[in-house]
């Protein structure tokens, strides 16, 4: 016999004993094909059904997807015969060193999964923050909010740093109260005054009725008496509202002679130095 002979016969052999592992490993793949997208399937229904945002639901499933193919690899690769010991290394170390690259960005994706997941804002609403973003959510992403400025300007603001802040959500609640700091003289009368400015909210039909518009006497300033006013409307109204009435209770006030005064001050001049010399004097 020869050695090619032989050669032949050793591969044969080999082939022959590996054959029950070959087996087992593309059994172990089908099997677990399947398996794995039976639990993505079944998964992505009750996530729907939970009514999770959807890039948040779409991003999670990539992720959960990614771990379980590396682990079925893992195993047919173990039913063949094949050590993973290094496999799994180059894997923890390869983890590591992008964890390591890419600490802002993971602090911005856990970020975005709490914001996508708890939902302290929705596209549409304005928000403001304690670490200065505000403007009209325009679009919420796994790792950046986007964001319409006041100015029209578009905003990128981290997930990281605006999950961790102190959220203002203005657009949350379906009425929003307005509030009115008005300066009068202390000459005028507060009685008049309040119902000058009540009178005036009371036209106004954006105005609602309940909570019922209030003013009340704030502080005793250098220069005026001022008076807040706190007066309710939908949401959607509140700036409209809110610059008309300004607008309007001014005009009222003039109307009713009710000043607003200027800021002024009061100066005494105290000297004991002598009067000067009168010209021409005797």
């Amino acid at each position: 016999m020869t050695n090619l002979e032989i050669g032949i016969e050793r591969l044969l052999n080999r082939l022959i004993d590996s054959l029950p592992s070959f087996i087992s490993a593309i059994l172990v793949l089908v099997i677990g094909i399947w398996l794995i997208k039976f639990f993505l399937r079944f998964l992505t229904n009750r996530l729907n059904k939970g009514k999770i945002d959807s890039s948040l639901t779409n991003f999670l499933l990539s992720i959960l997807k990614a771990i379980l193919y590396i682990l079925l690899l893992l195993t047919v690769t173990s039913t063949l015969g094949i050590p993973n010991t290094s496999f799994v290394a180059v894997l923890g170390a390869a983890g590591l060193a992008i964890g390591l690259a890419l600490q802002g960005s993971l602090s911005n994706f856990a970020g975005g999964v709490l914001i996508l997941l708890f939902k302290p804002f929705k596209i549409g609403h304005f928000i403001s923050s304690s670490n200065g973003v505000e403007g009209t959510v325009q679009k919420i992403d796994i790792l950046y909010t986007t964001l319409r400025a006041k100015n029209g300007t578009t905003l990128y603001a981290p997930n990281g740093p605006l999950a961790n802040a102190v959220i203002n959500n203005v657009s949350d609640n379906e009425n929003r109260m307005a509030e009115y700091v008005i300066g009068i003289s202390y000459n005028s009368d507060i009685d008049v005054a309040r119902n000058v400015i009540l009178k005036t909210l009371a036209a106004d039909p954006l105005v609602l009725k309940e909570p019922a518009p209030v003013v009340l006497v704030s502080a005793l300033g250098d220069n005026a008496v001022n008076l807040t006013t706190r007066a309710w409307s939908a949401n959607g109204d509140f700036w409209p509202t809110y610059h008309r009435n300004y607008q309007l209770i001014k005009q009222e006030l003039d109307k009713n002679n009710i000043g607003i005064p200027y800021p002024q001050r009061e100066i005494h001049v105290i000297s004991d130095a002598p009067a000067p010399p009168v010209l021409g004097a005797e």
